[in-house]
C-alpha cells in the first residue's frame, strides 16, 4: 500500500473541486497592516478585535519560555494561577486555562457529557464543538440555527457565530443546562466585555472563551463550577495530556485581559457600524450585526478575494465545507485598531471588486 499515492489522489480531488487550501506567508507590521512579499496590505481577516496583539505590554510578556509539559506533570506555574484568579475576579466564576479553544471545547464536551445525556447542538456550531460531541458518549440532536428543543437535556451553542456574525437569543435555552462558546465575544461584547450571555443576563453552566482574539494573546479558558473544574483537571484528556499554556502566553493573556477596556470596545462598535453602513449602501448580502461581517458572494467569492488582494486588502475567501455550498463569502473582521480611512478604502475596493 502506497500511502503517498493515496494522499496525492485525495489532494488532486480537492484541487479539482477548487477546495485545496494553501498557506499564505504574511508578515504583520501592526494590528491591521502586513506585507505579503513586497506588497503592503491592510488586514481585514484577523480576530485581533481590540488590536491588543501588538500592544507593547502584551508583546513584552512573551519573553519567557515554554511550560515543558502538562500541568499535572511539570507543575502549575504562578502565571497560570494568577491568570485563573484574574479570570475568576473578572467573570465571577472559577476558571481553568487551556492551551487552545479547540482543546477547551474537546475537554468540556467529551468529559462533562455522558451516555445519559442528550445534547441539542446548533447546526452552525464550530468544528471544535462538533468534534467534542463526537468524542463524547452523549447522544446528539442537530437543531436548526438559533432554535431550542424541549426534548434534549443540554444545549450547546455559540454566542457569536464566527462565519455569520450573529448572536442567538440565549434566553430561549433557559429551561435546560447551557454550554456556550463565547470565543468571538469575550472582551468585545457585554458589560466589562464579559460576553453575549452577560449582556442577556444569562448564566450558562459552562462558558468557553479564548485569549487569542480580543485579548491579543493565545490559549483559552473555561468558566464553570468547582465540581466541573475538578472533573476537567482529572479526566479532560486535552487538558491532562497536553503541554500547558506557555508562561509567556499566560502573562500576555493576563495583560490583554486588563487592557480590554470600554474605550477599545466603543471604538470597535464605531468601526463596525461604519463598515456595516457601507455594506448596506453597496447593497451587498450580509448577516448579523457584530464586528464579524460576512459578505456572501457565492461562486464569485474567490475571484473577489483575489481582486481585493491585488488592491491591497487581505480578506481570504471562505468556502465549503467551512460554510455551505452556495454560501461562500468574504469574512471581514473589524478591529478597534482599524482607522476610518482604512474602512472607507476597503469599502471602495469592495465596490470595484463586486461590480
Amino acid at each position: 500500500m502506497n500511502l503517498d499515492s493515496r494522499w496525492s489522489e485525495r489532494l488532486a480531488a480537492l484541487e479539482e473541486r477548487g477546495l485545496r487550501r494553501n498557506l499564505q506567508a504574511l508578515e504583520m507590521c501592526g494590528p491591521t497592516q502586513a506585507r505579503i512579499g513586497n506588497q503592503d496590505v491592510h488586514v481585514f481577516s484577523s480576530n485581533d478585535y481590540l488590536g491588543l496583539a501588538f500592544h507593547p505590554d502584551v508583546q513584552a510578556a512573551w519573553a519567557s519560555g515554554g511550560s515543558g509539559s502538562s500541568r499535572l506533570i511539570a507543575g502549575t506555574r504562578p502565571a497560570h494561577l494568577e491568570l485563573e484568579l484574574a479570570l475568576e475576579e473578572h467573570f465571577g466564576r472559577p476558571a481553568l486555562v487551556f492551551s487552545s479553544g479547540y482543546q477547551a471545547n474537546l475537554a468540556v464536551l467529551s468529559t462533562l457529557l455522558d451516555a445519559k445525556t442528550c445534547v441539542g447542538s446548533d447546526r452552525l456550531n464550530h468544528a471544535s464543538l462538533i468534534d467534542g460531541l463526537r468524542l463524547s458518549a452523549c447522544s446528539v440532536d442537530i437543531l436548526d440555527h438559533g432554535q431550542a428543543s424541549g426534548d434534549v437535556d443540554v444545549h450547546v451553542v455559540e454566542s457569536l457565530y464566527s462565519m455569520d456574525g450573529d448572536s442567538p437569543d440565549l434566553t430561549i435555552y433557559s429551561e435546560k443546562p447551557l454550554i456556550v462558546d463565547e470565543a468571538h465575544a469575550v472582551g468585545c461584547v457585554g458589560p466589562k466585555g464579559c460576553g453575549v450571555a452577560a449582556s442577556q443576563n444569562v448564566v450558562p453552566d459552562i462558558l468557553v472563551g479564548t485569549f487569542g482574539k480580543a485579548y491579543g494573546a493565545a490559549g483559552a479558558f473555561v468558566l464553570c463550577s468547582e465540581t466541573a473544574k475538578a472533573l476537567l483537571v482529572s479526566m479532560g484528556r486535552s487538558f491532562v495530556y497536553s503541554t500547558a499554556l506557555a508562561d509567556g502566553a499566560a502573562r500576555a493573556a493576563l495583560i490583554g485581559l486588563r487592557l480590554a477596556d470600554d474605550a477599545r470596545r466603543e471604538a470597535l462598535v464605531n468601526n463596525t457600524n461604519r463598515f456595516r453602513s457601507g455594506i448596506a449602501r453597496l447593497g451587498l448580502k450580509t448577516t448579523g450585526s457584530a464586528h464579524i461581517v460576512p459578505v456572501v458572494l457565492g461562486a464569485d467569492t474567490m475571484s473577489a478575494a483575489n481582486a481585493l488582494l491585488d488592491e491591497g486588502f487581505f480578506v481570504p475567501g471562505i468556502r465549503f465545507p467551512t460554510v455551505e455550498s452556495g454560501q461562500e463569502r468574504l469574512r471581514f473582521s473589524l478591529s478597534s485598531a482599524h482607522s476610518f480611512k482604512q474602512i472607507d478604502a476597503a469599502l471602495e475596493a469592495l465596490a470595484r471588486c463586486c461590480r
